[in-house]
């Protein structure tokens, strides 16, 4: 059986410019990367009007390896080609961070992959690098400013702006910076650049004007007096928008099949928004019939922040039907039970994690929806149809999908059910307004959408609430950042949990991409390596050729 990589080199890909022209996209508008990757234009996008459909993938509570979302997203682009539909696909860039860690790549597997699959994993076409160099000058820049007089009377004990890094290294949750008389000496941090405001204004801005905008805006510290101080303070944000200026263009790439795909922006779904860019969003609903999107995790992090954060800035991107992904083994873990021993029981338990998804989207969100089962080959006929049984009694249609088998074979079923509920009225509605105080946000979301019984403030938090409401910065939407293996801030509570409070620890405002980001549980912004990462199996031969990546 070949492996994901065996599978990508074994895959003639079409030129760049083939691909584009599937969507009307003339050479003239495409910046090349190499033969098989551009960077398109926004020329292409500068007159916004919506032609497709949208389709939004989201999931259950995953386990630590992942339920497949990416591939379903996949595998349904190239289903939905084969019944002859003008598609594209928008996705994240991958993160060098769990590339080498636990999670290996983000382009999909088997034959449901999205090429070239080792350029995409690994530095691709720089985006991400340009954002942790944009932000890390606004860092350097607030401490040079402090260093040279100070005239903002800047408290440095109050800098909100840690240093970034496309790598997993908890030794850089806490770090001391300025020793030996180089600068003030103060406590600061490395967040993932995946947690990087800068990368949530870029996947939130529409264009290279609003962008520069919303970079001005960003929060970087408070005075002595407790005054707010953002980066236009500071200047330099002419150069920070240079050096994002390519990084704002969405990357186009293709399918395993041949479709085209829009590869842009890379936030984390537990720490960050969790989705790509809008302009990507744009530029493949203007220029496709259907468009295939996904959020990071499950329906209550990802999903919900796009219904919540998204739509919210830009309401014509509401989605017409959601796609939740749904796994056997994912299932009886959350029953409590183990892979090697799957006994019904176990699995009909696991079922309430399922139920809860299905209750985000379609009741707290108002949109169709349609479960789809990612078959993996150990799975059993008598397993799947009691996850079959269960999802058609809650009213909800199921197809089972085999695209990492069969690739867009394999998810037919899938995309002729999505077909049939596009045009089925959604009444969407977001889960808070801008009526609703910041506690109140807070709170719908612990109660509705992750089953909390209601929430508890810590100190420093809810201090952290008057501060905003002192400036009129609390009444932006709210950014949860938690654990994605539950539906609760604890990673070891699975299932639907009941009786819990959410624990609410810190918060801050992310005032230049637009949302509030509160804090609960043990969730890091730096993740850490596991015991054996990925990086220990990944090799290049003399010849240049991958020999491990997933």
């Amino acid at each position: 059986m070949l492996t994901d990589v065996e599978i990508a080199q074994n895959r003639k890909l079409l030129p760049i410019e083939e691909i584009a022209s599937k969507l009307g996209i003339k050479e003239d508008s495409l910046t090349y990367y190499g033969r098989y990757k551009a960077k398109v234009s926004l020329d292409r996008i500068s007159s916004f009007s919506r032609k497709g459909k949208l389709i939004y993938v989201t999931a259950i509570t995953p386990t630590k390896a992942g339920e497949g979302k990416t591939t379903i997203a996949i595998g349904l682009t190239q289903a939905l080609g084969r019944l002859g539909k003008q598609v594209a696909l928008t996705l994240r860039e991958p993160s060098l961070g769990p590339t080498f860690g636990i999670k290996g790549g983000a382009t999909g597997g088997g034959y449901a992959q999205v090429l070239p699959m080792a350029d995409i994993n690994l530095h691709f076409t720089g985006d991400i690098h340009s954002v942790g160099t944009a932000h890390n000058l606004l860092a350097a820049l607030v401490d040079n400013h402090i260093y040279f007089g100070n005239h903002l009377n800047i408290d440095p004990k109050k800098v909100n702006l840690p240093r970034v890094i496309d790598l997993c290294d908890r030794q850089l949750r806490f770090i001391v910076i300025g020793l030996r008389g180089e600068g003030v000496v103060r406590e600061s941090r490395f967040d993932i650049t995946a947690a990087s405001e800068v990368m949530a204004i870029l996947c939130l801005s529409k264009d290279i004007h609003h962008l520069k905008e919303k970079l001005g805006n960003i929060l970087v510290a408070y005075t002595y007096k407790g005054e707010p101080v953002f980066a236009k303070q500071i200047g330099g944000i002419g150069s920070l928008t240079l050096l994002l200026q390519e990084a704002i263009k969405p990357n186009l790439v293709q399918t395993l099949e041949g479709q085209p795909v829009f590869i842009h922006g890379g936030p984390f779904a537990n720490i960050a928004h969790g989705n790509n860019s809008v302009v990507s969003t744009m530029m493949a609903l203007k220029l496709a019939d259907f468009v295939v999107t996904e959020g990071g995790f499950g329906s209550e992090l990802g999903a919900e922040k796009f219904f919540d954060i998204v739509t919210y800035y830009y309401p014509e991107l509401t989605p017409d039907v959601v796609v939740l992904v749904a796994s056997i083994r994912a299932l009886y873990i959350h029953g409590e039970g183990k892979q090697e021993k799957r006994d019904l029981s176990t699995l009909k338990k696991g079922l309430s994690n399922l139920k809860a998804h299905i209750k985000n989207i379609r009741d707290n969100f108002n949109l169709p929806l349609v479960v789809a089962l990612n078959h993996f080959p150990q799975d059993r006929e008598e397993e799947l149809k009691v996850v079959k049984d269960f999802v058609r009694e809650e009213g909800v249609d199921v197809a089972t999908v085999e695209v990492v088998t069969r690739g867009g074979e394999g998810g037919e079923e899938l995309a002729t059910l999505v077909l049939s509920l596009l045009d089925k009225p959604s009444n969407f509605k977001r889960l808070y307004s801008d009526a609703n105080s910041l506690e109140e946000k807070v709170n719908k979301l612990a109660t509705l959408v992750y089953g909390a019984k209601g929430v508890k403030w810590e100190k420093e938090a809810f201090k952290k609430i008057k501060e905003l409401e002192a400036f009129s910065l609390h009444k932006l939407p709210v950014c949860v950042a938690k654990t994605q293996l539950s539906l609760s801030d604890d990673p070891k509570k699975k299932g639907a949990p009941k009786d819990w409070e959410l624990l609410v620890r810190d918060i801050s405002v992310s005032s230049g991409a637009g949302f509030i980001v509160v804090y609960c549980g043990p969730i890091m912004t730096m993740p850490g390596l596991p015991a054996k990462p990925n990086a220990f199996l990944m090799d290049v031969d003399e010849n240049g050729k991958i020999k491990w990546l997933s």
